[in-house]
């Protein structure tokens, strides 16, 4: 592409404007060989030599993902929690890591069991942060911001002062946000991961998980070896549809935003909620951070809280028809998850809470859905 600076949308659009050499095809094939010829002289010079390394399909998703990021290199993984282990397991046995308290409870739970010392603290807290953070001994500092399901944000410039002064990488899920809400390498961190099958792909039809690094260090060569002799790789066709959907990224984003902030102001005046948690409302407690960080809206993802607690909250989830009863987020269709059911003994999520991921529907009918199941579950 030329050589001018481009506008997110652009590059996602166009995918980096790659065509394909031999056909002129303005999408390029999946590649499904499992390994490649050598030079008569032993050697690659094509630069592949099996595909558990080499697909030729991730070479336009991750070099996308690496242009939205702003980074040094992105990876493609088979799902979230591939990802986001991958980056843990590049650390030596018995790291000490500081996390959120709040944060997707299945990772939450991982890090429960792995060979890592995990200490959770309030990562809306810079100090909260830094009192964990012991210099020579943490060697990563993980956060997630907004984080599920509650939406708390964290300073991202705050928490990489802090892991850097230590000593410590710092590493931010940015699922929610998006490259298109938020560049957290441009903030100082230095690993950043994805739930791909969340907003990336955006269509609820592929399992995936990213990770870009801010350079091409150390610490990214540990990642970058371990996915290929462990084998945590994504398929051809999943690739393929994974960048399919990063090329309407921006669009599902923006009208996402627009509509979450239309129903977050309205649901926040619905008598028969208690609270709306959503960072893009004036009240909610970590908005001036949000605001800072997180440019051109507050993302898809709310929750709220709902007068008469979990009986009237389950009610309200049974009775919306617009609305889809389902795990995940960030596709185009809105979903809606009772999370402390899910989640089960230990969650630190209210049991009167509903988690709503808003989609690319009209948001006057979303509205007017939930609004009638709050009404026939009072």
């Amino acid at each position: 592409m030329t050589g001018r600076k481009l506008h997110p949308a652009t590059l996602a659009a166009q995918a980096l404007g790659w065509t394909d050499a031999a056909t002129g095809a303005v999408i390029m094939p999946i590649h499904t060989a499992t390994t490649f010829i050598r030079d008569p002289d032993n050697q690659y010079r094509r630069g592949r030599s099996y595909a558990r390394a080499d697909n030729p399909t991730y070479d336009q998703p991750e070099q996308l993902l690496t242009a939205l990021e702003g980074g040094a290199g992105s990876l493609l993984f088979p799902s979230g929690m591939a990802a986001a282990t991958a980056i843990f397991g590049s650390l030596p046995p018995g790291s000490h890591i500081v996390a959120p308290r709040v944060m997707y409870w299945a990772l939450r739970r991982w890090l429960g069991e792995a060979s890592l010392t995990a200490e959770f603290v309030d990562a809306t807290s810079l100090d909260a942060i830094a009192a964990a953070t012991q210099k020579g001994r943490t060697k990563l500092v993980w956060i997630e911001t907004p984080a599920n399901p509650l939406w708390s944000v964290t300073d991202i410039a705050g928490a990489a002062e802090i892991a850097h002064r230590a000593g410590a990488l710092l590493a931010v899920d940015s699922t929610v946000a998006t490259p298109i809400l938020t560049r957290p390498i441009e903030l100082g961190a230095d690993l950043v991961m994805h739930s791909a099958t969340k907003y990336l792909n955006g269509h609820s039809d592929v399992m995936a998980g990213t990770v870009t690094a801010a350079r091409d260090d150390e610490a990214w060569r540990r990642i970058v070896g371990a996915r290929s002799s462990g084998g945590a790789i994504l398929g051809g066709f999943e690739a393929y549809l994974l960048l399919r959907g990063m090329r309407t990224l921006p669009l599902r984003v923006e009208r996402a935003c627009r509509s979450a902030e239309k129903i977050a102001a309205a649901l926040a005046a619905n008598p028969r909620v208690a609270e709306v948690l959503y960072p893009g409302l004036p009240n909610h407690p970590n908005h001036a951070v949000a605001a800072r960080q997180m440019q051109g809206g507050f993302g898809g993802m709310m929750s709220i809280r709902v007068k008469g607690g979990e009986k009237a909250a389950i009610a309200t989830a049974a009775h919306v028809e617009l609305w889809k009863r389902a795990t995940s987020l960030g596709g185009v269709e809105s979903l809606i998850e009772h999370r402390a059911s899910v989640e089960g003994p230990g969650t630190p999520v209210p049991p009167d809470l509903l988690r709503m991921s808003v989609g690319c529907e009209d948001p006057g009918d979303l509205l007017a859905d939930i609004e009638q199941a709050l009404d026939q579950a009072a």
